[in-house]
């Protein structure tokens, strides 16, 4: 019978979008498993909500409030948890945002922006981290997305932005095989999170080429998503390295 035990007992992690959904779900079970966390948002009440539930479960935790397409607040994010907590041990990019729009139509900003937050911000945060996990043997998980490798109409931003991710991920993974740290990603299928509830499909679109986001088994559990992305970020993950592991209700399966 498998046996795996997560154990973050004095290890630091950061987790960004963790005011809410999958981020906040990640630093739950990541406190859980005993580590302390820096917690990133550009959402603050949704940061200091996520904080109080850590805190009544005796949870460690800062916060750090920062708009992630902003290449210098992804460094100010790490250096503030270095300084702070006095190492690094496993960096969990969760964040990310979708926007639909028919492509002829989307606003130039918006596919600038998408990019920046769910595929520049991840590459950042990286670069500011890397020297610190490789100090602390730590790993890095970045989430995509189901949408990393199946088109889904409306999203075309978003999808070349995950499917990048992924590809970063393995490159970046390669680079490292001779070094102490582990690079990995996940790609869940639609969650009940903020991102669905907040869904906006475009003005006049076709409702049945919408219909082809969704799997024959429905949404994914965010708490299932979360275990996975703990289970990459300690070292029970330590025979994952370059992977992206899917866990879409079957949604790229065919």
């Amino acid at each position: 019978m498998m046996n795996i035990r997560i154990d973050m007992t004095d290890k630091v992690a950061i987790v960004t979008g963790a005011a809410s959904g999958l981020g906040q779900a990640t630093a739950l079970k990541l406190a859980e498993a005993g580590a302390k966390l820096c917690l990133a948002d550009v959402n603050g009440e949704g940061l200091a909500e996520t904080q109080r539930l850590l805190a009544a479960n005796d949870g460690t935790s800062i916060t750090h409030v920062a708009d992630l397409s902003d290449p210098a607040a992804c460094r100010a994010l790490v250096a503030a948890t270095v300084t702070h907590f006095g190492r690094l041990d496993a960096l969990c990019n969760v964040a990310g945002l979708i926007y639909l729009a028919n492509s002829p139509e989307m606003p130039e900003e918006l596919w600038h922006r998408t990019l920046a937050v769910n595929l520049t911000a991840p590459f950042l945060l990286s670069q500011a981290a890397i020297p610190h996990l490789l100090d602390t043997h730590g790993a890095i998980v970045n989430v995509a997305s189901s949408a990393a490798f199946i088109g889904e109409a409306y999203a075309a931003a978003y999808c070349a932005s995950k499917a990048g991710l992924v590809n970063m991920t393995k490159a970046m993974a390669m680079e490292f095989q001779k070094k102490p740290i582990r690079i990995n990603a996940i790609a869940p299928g639609g969650m009940i999170t903020n991102i669905v509830t907040n869904f906006r499909p475009p003005e006049g679109c076709d409702v049945e080429l919408l219909k082809r986001f969704s799997g024959m088994r429905g949404t994914v559990e965010v708490d299932d998503v979360a275990d996975m992305v703990v289970m990459l970020a300690s070292p029970a993950g330590r025979g994952f390295h370059g992977n992206c592991l899917s866990i879409d209700a079957g949604i790229t399966a065919g």
